[in-house]
């Protein structure tokens, strides 16, 4: 046997080794998902913040640590997006803006990722043209990826709003949220028609703000989740309600959110808590913003 027999005998099982590893990374992600999955929604029904913000950390490790194993799989990106913008906007924004920016751009970094892997790749240098006829090679099957993307991209230039070199950004998770809205405006709850809401409402109309526009989206929003999540006034009343300068609006529906039955939408009981926390929030500044 030649001497240099041996070498590719061990490279070739080395090899086999390594892609029998890789494929058996990949099974055991493939048979967590439906954990991942469960979890969510389980997560999404939680009535306790505390409880919540407490696990959230191990449940995002559990996802980095996938990840790991199965860096290629969009989807596990696509849930690791959700889970930061979940964590920056549900628990950090209100009392620690630099964490909250940290996590969006985490979040910002997966769905990018995932995103890449689903074909749209050097998003960030891209123009805009190239950039909206990319998204229109996606399809129902990736909105999942272009709205986490979109959401964190566009949070994180909210918390750098004073920043000129972030805000020239917003065109890019505008147009993909316009996408969301062209593929299935009743994605996540009608949640395209709520940031086109405060598109629109959080500017006076002399710097592109369109409160009539603005309405119609929360109005549309609203609909679409039978006015069952109470998200859809926070936000109409901390954009829309405080740019048109309109007290007795602000104050009612930040009223009607913390009077609301706790059972209002059991499937998303989280997301309306964070809602009571942030409207009790929003109810302490009236007096200075009005």
């Amino acid at each position: 046997m030649p001497l240099h027999q041996p070498l590719k005998l061990f490279a070739t099982g080395f090899l086999l080794l390594f892609l029998s590893a890789c494929s058996m990374n990949k099974m055991m992600v493939n048979m967590s998902m439906p954990m991942i999955e469960g979890g969510i929604e389980a997560m999404n029904e939680e009535s306790d913040l505390q409880l919540a913000e407490d696990a959230m950390p191990a449940n995002i490790s559990m996802l980095n640590s996938m990840i790991r194993l199965d860096p290629e799989n969009a989807q596990l990106h696509i849930y690791a997006a959700q889970a930061y913008y979940g964590l920056s906007y549900g628990f950090n924004e209100d009392r620690d803006n630099r964490r909250a920016d940290r996590f969006y751009l985490r979040g910002l970094k997966h769905g990018l990722i995932a995103l890449e892997l689903l074909g749209l790749k050097n998003i960030k240098k891209q123009n805009i043209e190239t950039l909206e006829q990319q998204l229109q090679q996606l399809d129902n099957d990736n909105i999942a990826a272009i709205f986490w993307t979109a959401s964190n991209w566009a949070k994180w230039i909210d918390l750098n709003r004073d920043d000129a070199a972030s805000l020239i950004q917003l065109a890019k998770p505008t147009a993909m949220m316009q996408r969301v809205l062209e593929l299935d405006d009743t994605f996540y709850y009608g949640s395209a028609h709520m940031y086109f809401g405060v598109y629109y409402g959080a500017r006076p109309p002399m710097f592109g703000g369109d409160f009539t526009r603005s309405k119609k989206h929360f109005d549309r929003a609203r609909e679409i989740n039978q006015d069952k999540l109470l998200i859809v006034d926070l936000l109409q009343a901390q954009y829309l309600s405080r740019q048109m300068f309109d007290q007795q609006d602000f104050h009612q529906r930040l009223t009607k959110i913390i009077e609301a039955p706790e059972d209002l939408y059991p499937e998303l009981t989280l997301l309306n808590q964070i809602a009571k926390r942030k409207a009790r929030l929003l109810l302490d500044r009236e007096a200075q913003w009005f």
